[in-house]
Formats: C-alpha cells, structure tokens, sequence
C-alpha cells in the first residue's frame, strides 16, 4: 500500500497532512543533520494533537510504517545524490508553481522549523553553512509562496519568473548537498 492509497482508504485522513506536505516533512526530516526518532516528529502529520487520528493501533502502525518507508527513500537519495522532485510536482505558467509543489514547500518548511536546532548549531551565523542553509531555506520559501516573491521582486524592478524555474531547478542539488554538509558536520560533532 501507498502512502496515497492509505489517505484516500482512511475516512480520518482529512485530519492527515496530505501526502506533499506529509512528503515535505519526511524529506525535511531525512535531510535533517542528526537523525530524530520518527515519534518525535510524526505528531506534526495530524496537526501536533496528542491523540493520532487513528481507528486503532494497526492503522497507525501501517501509517508509521509508511512514513518510516519514505523517510528511508529519502534519507538515501539525499545522500546519494539522488533526490528528485516528488512526482506531480511541478512549474505552473499561470500560477509559477502548481499545488503540489506548495503543498512539498510547506510541508519541507514545516520539518526544518522542527529541525531548526540542530542546523544552527552545526551551521552558525557567519559561517559558509550557514549561508548554504539559508539559501535552501530561502528558495524553499519563494516555491511556497511565489506571488509574494513575485511581488517584492517587481518593486524592486526585477520581474524574473525566470528566476523561479531556476531555483525550482537547482532544489535537487541544493537540497542534496546541504543534507551532506550537515551529515558530515554532525559526523564530526559526534567524533569530537
């Protein structure tokens, strides 16, 4: 089964994130620096409630199973050099990007607030790291909410939709290597 087939299966998914931004946080928390138990994180799927919105122990069994399954993929793509865009995931002509790479944006923004941490302390203020980690944060940011990007760039007199593409693009690599960087600092950190 699909994380896709389990939400359209479950009556109760509505309470789920849906499966981009559900795919955006794992991958957020695949390219995290240190790796977080998933009981730590998998609250945030269903909204950071105490009670998961689950008919009964196997369903969330077979949902975590899922979860752990893509964090897996991901975890391995990411630092393999591998990762792609989740499928579906696309530029759009009229509106810069569709849904689903909002949705992907969202989620991937709401895994690195729970990650926040541990970047910063790998990564300081005024270090090279830092600066890697703000510009995936910052492309990520300008995928989830493009017409504001857009917006800012026009009064300032620069109107590139060009410019999205090319971000949308690079993610890949950005991503990838940012996840490489922080793992080989969190190596370090843990053989100090």
């Amino acid at each position: 089964m699909t994380l896709s087939d389990f939400l359209t299966q479950h009556a109760d998914s509505e309470q789920l994130l849906n499966e981009m931004q559900t795919r955006g946080v794992v991958t957020a928390m695949a390219a995290a620096p240190h790796v977080i138990s998933p009981s730590e994180w998998l609250p945030v799927m269903w909204g950071g409630e105490e009670q998961a919105p689950f008919e009964n122990h196997e369903q969330f069994e077979q949902y975590a199973n899922l979860i752990v399954d893509i964090w897996n993929e991901q975890r391995q793509q990411l630092l393999e050099k591998t990762w792609q865009w989740p499928e579906g995931c696309l530029l759009d002509d009229a509106e810069i990007v569709n849904q689903a790479t909002r949705d992907f944006a969202e989620g991937l923004l709401q895994g690195w607030s729970l990650t926040r941490d541990d970047w910063e302390t790998l990564m300081p203020e005024n270090t090279d790291g830092n600066a890697l980690l703000g510009g995936v944060v910052l492309s990520i940011s300008l995928l989830y909410d493009p017409e504001t990007a857009l917006s800012t760039m026009e009064a300032q007199g620069a109107e590139e939709l060009a410019q999205f593409e090319e971000i949308f693009n690079a993610m890949p690599t950005m991503l990838c290597g940012l996840t490489l960087h922080g793992a080989g600092l969190a190596e370090d950190q843990e053989g100090a």
